[in-house]
């Protein structure tokens, strides 16, 4: 099965990467695959919010030894034939500082590895880089996406962003614009994909309603980035046009 594994990279703070990591996962999910999401933004813990109870292991103590890949593993209960299970990272400030070792880093790519052999897709959701374990991610995933959003912060961050990546001999493979419908968006022209900004009442993943304008954009993007034919259905066809 093609796919492997795709690191999302923020290109600016507040990207939308991990939303981005979520709605593709589901969207995989949909179509009756298994997909882990690892969590290299430790220091923001956002992918914990898509965690439902208490989290116990996470990413970071997998990467500090602390705990094995499948003790950090929690499967969402999603109506969908597919699985998706998150890698959260929820730590103190102790361990998060352990975390970010060049050690730990090596214990990432090898967490990685072992997820890519128990799941279809492995998701990585990547800061902007600019620590180890950043890196560890750019070094391990088969496939790189930049993310940015589509505003002028996006636009100009975005080339330093593909300059690090390019300096890291790792450079991304495609780019994907966020809020790309929203009031006073502006067109990124590096952009290979565009996803529109969902309503704030949406429920998510907004990506398992294949009649919200999300769904097909970000089934377009997830195909695209992975290589792969989900055979998913829509009600209006043309949807899948709209960003290109």
């Amino acid at each position: 099965m093609n796919g492997g594994t795709l690191a999302l990279v923020g290109a600016t703070g507040g990207a939308g990467t991990t939303r981005t990591a979520v709605e593709m996962g589901a969207t995989l999910a949909r179509a009756g695959r298994s997909v882990a999401i690892l969590d290299a933004a430790v220091a923001t813990q956002g992918l914990a919010t898509h965690v439902e109870g208490r989290i116990g292991d996470d990413v970071t103590a997998v990467m500090t030894g602390d705990a094995a890949l499948g003790d950090a593993l929690y499967d969402a209960d999603l109506d969908a034939p597919g699985r998706i299970a998150f890698c959260p990272a929820h730590a103190p400030f102790e361990r998060l500082a352990r975390a970010k070792t060049p050690e730990s880093a090596r214990a990432f790519e090898t967490a990685v590895a072992d997820a890519a052999t128990r799941f279809d897709h492995v998701l990585l959701d990547v800061p902007p880089v600019a620590a180890n374990q950043s890196v560890a991610a750019l070094a391990t995933a088969e496939r790189r996406a930049l993310v940015a959003p589509a505003t002028r912060r996006g636009r100009d961050l975005l080339p330093r962003q593909q300059g690090r990546l390019r300096d890291l001999g790792a450079p991304e493979t495609a780019v994907v614009a966020t809020r790309a419908d929203a009031e006073g968006a502006i067109t990124l022209p590096d952009a290979d994909y565009g996803i529109p900004e969902a309503s704030t009442d949406a429920q998510v993943p907004t990506a398992l309603d294949p009649s919200s304008a999300l769904a097909p954009a970000v089934a377009q993007a997830t195909e695209g980035l992975l290589d792969i034919d989900l055979d998913l259905t829509f009600p209006d066809p043309g949807m899948l046009d709209r960003f290109n």
